[in-house]
């Protein structure tokens, strides 16, 4: 697995240098870092993902006594937008500008809904499918998890 120290220089020297795209191979190793809008940054083989423990509690706990389950039927029919990386959720392009988008806004599949940032790089992030956004999962700033859901369409 890539040195976390040397991906940071390598997206250091990307930006002191102008650079949009680095690509690094070796036998062991490959790095793909692109920067700018529109691209995610790729990071090559070999990739992990942290894995709940053994006997640990699922995330979506049963609902207390006296509290109804939240209705599967909420989300029947919708389609999740999700994360494609772990960063920082942004619900615009910048503070003082309004959302991309808001729950009835309409998208198409290369519609921007939101910018996910992950080490000062900022990533557009597209609805991928056409419809009616029905929720917006996240708040502006929150951190976000890889796959974790963001918006919910209803496809049109």
């Amino acid at each position: 697995m890539i040195d976390i120290r040397k991906l940071k220089e390598l997206v250091k020297l990307m930006v002191e240098n102008d650079l949009t795209e680095l690509d690094l191979r070796d036998e062991q190793e490959t790095v793909v870092v692109k920067r700018g809008f529109g691209a995610a940054p790729v990071m090559g083989a070999p990739v992990a993902y942290a894995m709940p423990a053994a006997g640990a509690a699922p995330r979506a706990a049963a609902a207390p006594a006296g509290e109804a389950a939240p209705a599967a039927d909420d989300e029947a029919g919708l389609v999740a937008v999700t994360s494609p990386m772990v960063g920082t959720f942004y619900s615009a392009p910048d503070p003082e500008s309004p959302p991309f988008v808001s729950v009835g806004t309409n998208v198409g599949a290369d519609t921007v809904v939101c910018i996910i940032e992950a080490m000062k790089v900022f990533s557009e992030i597209k609805a991928e499918h056409a419809g009616t956004i029905e929720k917006v999962l996240v708040k502006n700033g929150e951190p976000v998890e890889f796959g974790q859901k963001l918006f919910l369409v209803r496809p049109s």
